[in-house]
């Protein structure tokens, strides 16, 4: 009888628990760089993630996933310098997942947020920390808004070049993203 009781006193907390899947067509993520002659973006276009709140509405789990091949920058050579970098047949994605959230509230509607977690790319994977800014919109969806500086070689990566290695590229890239989570 006891067991009972406590399973039925446990299960609202996990009805309470929401699930919400990124918006793809709404997600902005964009990864800024630099090179010996100009400064350049790319953009992906295959985006897809899933985010958890718990009953008191804190981060509980998150997981985003980028297709290699659906990074963009408007240079189809410069694409094909950067997926050979990532080595994308055999690794077609990048992939964040989350190991902790801690949140500090700032506003009525902000939280501040910081996602430690492994992030996955090029082959290799790192724990990482990133701030950034969380927010239950009206309509209830859920926005995560940062910036996250990260370096290619901390992933092994080497950076791309191009013309007999006379172009190079910077080894620090910016992540800047605004993603939006719909339950």
């Amino acid at each position: 009888m006891i067991l009972i009781v406590s399973i039925l006193f446990s299960i609202p907390s996990v009805v309470k628990a929401q699930t919400f899947s990124i918006v793809p067509q709404t997600a902005s993520i964009n990864v800024h760089g630099t090179s010996n002659v100009h400064d350049w973006n790319m953009k992906p276009t295959k985006v897809t993630g899933e985010l958890g709140l718990n009953s008191t509405k804190q981060i509980s789990a998150i997981t985003i996933k980028v297709e290699v091949k659906s990074l963009k920058s408007g240079n189809g050579i410069m694409d094909g310098k950067t997926y050979d970098a990532f080595d994308y047949k055999k690794n077609p994605y990048i992939v964040f997942q989350l190991t902790d959230a801690s949140q500090a509230k700032l506003t009525e509607n902000d939280t501040e947020v910081t996602l430690t977690g492994n992030l996955s790319f090029a082959g290799a994977t790192r724990k990482i920390s990133i701030k950034a800014i969380g927010k239950i919109t009206k309509s209830g969806e859920y926005q995560l808004k940062g910036t996250v500086p990260l370096k290619m070689t901390d992933f092994k990566m080497s950076p791309p070049t191009a013309m007999l290695g006379t172009m190079k590229t910077g080894d620090a890239v910016t992540v800047k993203f605004d993603v939006t989570f719909k339950g």
